[in-house]
């Protein structure tokens, strides 16, 4: 998959160092400095991701999330300097996908858009499965194995997995799982770190030591997918 990127950012040094590495990757990049300028792109142009920072000269990132999302954009990853928790959380829940923190590593900002482009290929095909090393799950059949072996999970495990797994690699905030798990925001959240470390307790090696599910602290949780297990 060839996939069109478009960075919205103003630091014009940011843009410069970014472009020819995207290039580099295969991907097709295009830039824009303004919140305006970001979104008359989007309307002539079909992104697959959009990196867009929370701190424009003309608006505030977030504000623009949901409008850059009508315009066919398929994925939105949050660049900011932001770190304060609420900050990310809003934008996740106006739609975008995920987050990376200012200053990045160019290799985790490069491993979340490959997880980025992996989901878009799975919903492109519509797959009802889940993979990723040893881990597999069958959605329809509500299945998972773990290294040849099923794991039974309950129906709310289940539930809350398949969230995760259908977001795979990237943040998937406490709002998102109390809806998918209770049908209800407002649910305390003790009871998803409950739920979460039960998972933790079938899927991990050392629940103490997690590779598949991470912890956002704050945020939400993640279920990683880049180092193939």
């Amino acid at each position: 998959m060839n996939a069109r990127i478009l960075l919205v950012d103003d630091e014009t040094a940011l843009i410069r160092s970014l472009q020819p590495v995207l290039s580099a990757q295969g991907y097709s990049v295009d830039s824009a400095g303004t919140a305006a300028e970001a979104l008359k792109k989007a309307k002539d142009t079909v992104f697959d991701l959009i990196l867009l920072d929370l701190g424009l000269p003309d608006a505030d990132g977030k504000e623009i999330i949901a409008k850059l999302l009508s315009l066919n954009t398929l994925s939105i990853l949050i660049l900011s300097a932001r770190h304060q928790e609420a900050e990310k959380v809003a934008a996740l829940d106006q739609g975008a996908d995920d987050f990376i923190n200012k200053p990045f590593n160019i290799e985790e900002l490069l491993a979340r858009i490959r997880a980025a482009v992996r989901r878009l290929k799975n919903d492109a095909v519509k797959s009802h499965e889940f993979q990723s090393g040893q881990l597999s799950i069958d959605f329809l059949k509500r299945k998972v194995v773990l290294m040849d072996e099923e794991i039974k999970f309950s129906p709310k495990e289940f539930d809350l997995l398949e969230t995760l797994a259908r977001h795979a690699g990237q943040v998937v905030t406490h709002r998102q799982l109390l809806l998918a798990g209770w049908n209800d925001p407002t649910v305390d959240t003790q009871y998803l770190r409950s739920y979460m470390a039960l998972i933790r307790q079938k899927l991990e090696f050392d629940s103490s030591q997690p590779e598949f599910l991470l912890t956002e602290p704050g945020v939400g949780y993640r279920l990683d997918i880049e180092s193939e297990h």
